[in-house]
């Protein structure tokens, strides 16, 4: 064939045995090569993750949905290194998503150093472990991410069991398998699951922890109702703060009541419910209390353990309903605060939408979307935004 000078010149193979190559140091130049284009140091002990949306909705909101599945991940304090997204005409019921872009994953995941894959749909055990073998990857979906976030930000007695409680529900079903797939079905963020021997055990024992655990729920949820009882008594009205995770809930409580509630700009930094005293004038009061975050789809196992502590806003005279209006995905979070709210039977309480980090915004923009839904606006690092809330507050509540 012509080279660049319009000669010819004849290819000849060498018979691959000939040449004189220390195949263990190539491979081991091959790796640090590799390792030395990627950004993260192997020191660094945190999960590794490619970010992974298939399925058959419009490429829009698969692209909003990975958005939020990268913040999740950011959260439980994951490295993400890649998003992966397909839109399929057809669901794989094996794979969930194409063969061939599996193993496009599976070449990207060993070029970057990846430790997991995390999948924004939920995924059936049998696609979990077909994925795992696949790849020789952990996996995870958007569920078990929530289950560990949640795990890792419970810190009263209640949250702790409703959050192990969910956890082992989810898990449950999922506890089959043979040999080394194990560790990559059960692992979760950082952990490692049981072996194979280990699994009719694991079943039994698991059942025996659902079991005591509803019973200790149950004993908590009388407390519950015993501190509601007292309350009630009290004849103080009570204002519940509910929202979207991460809207900005635990800083306008902070900020309305001079409080310290733990604030952080991580989903699902609060999962413990806060109360506190907001005084009037007039010598009149409220109690005003924060709730755990909302999000679309939320677990199903995880609903249900955090049904009872929900069910308290039941007992609320006013809901304010927080919305992040920086956030380009706000009309959506409203929607999925509403679907719940009609899950829990709530849909017909008073309340009062109100939007916060106004600062991060434009004042037409504010003035626009508050009328559109006839909201009040506030910007928690600005006091003086709060006045107009608190008279609304004022005229619902007396």
């Amino acid at each position: 064939m012509p080279n660049s000078a319009g000669k010819k010149y004849n290819e000849t193979s060498s018979d691959f045995y000939r040449y004189d190559l220390d195949f263990c140091s190539f491979i081991n130049a091959l790796e640090e090569e590799m390792d030395r284009m990627r950004v993260i140091g192997r020191d660094d002990k945190r999960e590794r993750a490619i970010l992974v949306s298939a399925s058959t909705k419009p490429k829009y909101e698969l692209q909003d949905s990975m958005e939020e599945l990268k913040e999740l991940a950011l959260s439980s304090d994951v490295i993400v290194l890649d998003t992966v997204i397909q839109r399929l005409k057809e669901i794989n019921s094996a794979y969930l998503l194409g063969e061939g872009k599996l193993k496009e994953i599976v070449i990207n995941a060993m070029d970057k150093g990846a430790t997991l894959l995390i999948f924004d749909q939920d995924l059936n055990p049998s696609q979990i472990r077909a994925i795992a073998e696949t790849t020789e990857l952990k996996v995870i979906d958007r569920s078990q991410l929530i289950l560990d976030i949640f795990a890792g930000r419970a810190h009263s007695r209640d949250g702790k069991v409703q959050v192990e409680l969910a956890q082992l529900k989810y898990m449950l079903p999922r506890l089959t398998g043979k040999g080394t797939a194990m560790s990559r079905l059960m692992g979760g963020i950082g952990g490692r699951g049981p072996g194979e021997m280990k699994l009719e055990i694991d079943r039994r024992r698991i059942r025996d922890r659902i079991s005591r655990l509803q019973k200790e729920l149950e004993i908590l949820s009388e407390a519950r109702k015993q501190r509601k009882h007292r309350r009630v008594e009290t004849g103080i009205p009570i204002v519940s703060i509910i929202g979207y995770t991460n809207a900005g809930k635990s800083t306008l409580l902070n900020a309305l009541t001079k409080s310290s509630t733990i604030v952080e700009d991580k989903m699902f930094a609060t999962l413990d419910t806060a109360s506190r005293r907001l005084r009037f004038p007039k010598e009149r009061e409220v109690i005003i209390t924060d709730t755990v975050g909302f999000i679309r789809d939320l677990p199903k196992d995880l609903m249900a353990a955090f049904k009872a502590t929900l069910e308290e806003l039941e007992d609320a005279d006013l809901l304010l309903h927080i919305v992040d209006i920086s956030n380009p995905r706000f009309e959506q979070q409203i929607e999925s605060v509403e679907k719940i709210l009609k899950e829990l039977n709530l849909s017909d309480k008073q309340k009062i939408m109100v939007f916060s980090k106004i600062d991060m915004v434009s004042r037409d923009e504010v003035d626009n979307i508050t009328q559109r839904y006839d909201a009040e606006a506030v910007s928690a690092i600005n006091l003086e935004t709060l006045g107009s809330l608190l008279k609304a507050i004022e005229r619902y509540i007396w």
